[in-house]
């Protein structure tokens, strides 16, 4: 991989997300958003990676990100998404969701709609009010999904007022992250090693499916599903392991891969090479997890400056085989004959890598550390 340029941004990065290209088009990813945390005044920025042609006066490449706009967010931002071209959903610690509007003419940004109480330990207008943090937003224009501290699930719908729908005791612990496994189905995880799956389309506060981690029951942080095989779900957790899940089938992961020494904040499926994930940690690590089988046999070694460490996988499973051409290399029940590659993307260990996105051939993270890398070259 290439050159992955730093940028000095005086404040802790919580969410970083690039917006999304038009389809079809040949466009590269350009511009992205940040959000920070634990800063005295917190806001919501949206950055453009400009050309990483400049030589600077080292003669070495200038990969300098131009800040185009930002507008003030109350309380940390705890998640942020596009909802399209023009407008960006954050999530608030204050229990708060905002839409914010892009305008690229005069490059602002302006609040657009709020939903100031979406999350609530006790509710608005009682004596004893108080707000719980929303922890996890995900968008599929026109609908937005969020998730709290307090355990609750909105499904907000743009230019609507009320929730369209609310499911008050959706989990009885903090729900962590939310993802869409298909309209109009989408997967929670929790604070106790939970992963519940919920279709708007049944009425009740029940989940459809619950999967759990046996035994110590770590709080799950992060979950994503893979872009072309919606059965198949990733978590990262509270003790750094990357659990793959077969949704199918089972209530325990498939996989449990041993990765990072601390908290994962992130786990992302790379959108169009779903072969491809990435994951970041409080540990200052971001990683690069390579299960394509093409190519030479894999060594399951961990490359980090010509130095390695072996790779841990144990396999759970005793399903019944399936033909090789319909399992996800993520699937795979036997680690030692599909090997896993994992590269270390940052030079040094920082403080904590708190966020990634991947698109095309470009990432992004951002780190307590108030540093924002980006590279533009993945896969060379």
């Amino acid at each position: 991989m290439e050159e992955i340029y730093a940028k000095f941004v005086s404040q802790k990065i919580s969410k970083t997300r690039w917006r999304p290209v038009l389809s079809g088009s040949l466009q590269t990813a350009d511009t992205f958003a940040t959000g920070s945390w634990d800063n005295e005044e917190n806001c919501v920025s949206l950055w453009s990676i400009g050309d990483f042609g400049n030589l600077d006066s080292d003669g070495g490449f200038e990969g300098d990100h131009q800040l185009l706009c930002d507008i003030k967010h109350h309380g940390d931002v705890m998640d942020l998404q596009f909802f399209d071209q023009e407008r960006i959903v954050a999530a608030s610690s204050t229990g708060c969701v905002t839409v914010f509007l892009h305008h690229p003419n005069n490059q602002t940004l302006s609040v657009s709609q709020q939903w100031t109480s979406a999350h609530y330990h006790t509710g608005p207008g009682s004596p004893s009010y108080s707000s719980a943090p929303c922890t996890g937003i995900v968008c599929d224009n026109p609908e937005i999904v969020t998730v709290g501290e307090d355990g609750r699930i909105n499904l907000f719908r743009v230019d609507h007022k009320e929730a369209m729908r609310t499911i008050d005791n959706a989990d009885s612990s903090t729900l962590h992250a939310v993802t869409f496994l298909r309209t109009p189905e989408i997967v929670t995880v929790n604070s106790i090693g939970q992963l519940k799956i919920w279709d708007f389309r049944q009425q009740g506060n029940e989940p459809c499916q619950i999967l759990s981690l046996t035994g110590d029951r770590v709080p799950l942080h992060c979950v994503d599903r893979h872009p072309n095989q919606q059965h198949v779900v990733a978590t990262g957790g509270q003790d750094g392991m990357l659990s793959i899940w077969d949704v199918r089938q089972g209530t325990m992961p498939v996989s449990l891969l041993k990765a990072h020494e601390a908290e994962m904040w992130e786990v992302h499926f790379h959108p169009s090479n779903p072969d491809h994930l990435f994951t970041c940690s409080e540990d200052g690590s971001l990683w690069h997890w390579d299960a394509s089988t093409d190519g030479p046999e894999k060594s399951s070694l961990f490359h980090q400056g010509g130095r390695s460490s072996t790779f841990l996988s144990h396999s759970i499973s005793n399903q019944a085989p399936v033909p090789h051409s319909l399992v996800s290399s993520w699937l795979s029940t036997d680690p030692a004959k599909d090997r896993i590659e994992i590269t270390s993307l940052l030079p040094s260990r920082t403080l904590s890598v708190n966020t990634l996105d991947v698109l095309g051939p470009c990432l992004v993270c951002g780190t307590d550390a108030e540093a924002i890398y980006v590279t533009r070259q993945l896969f060379s």
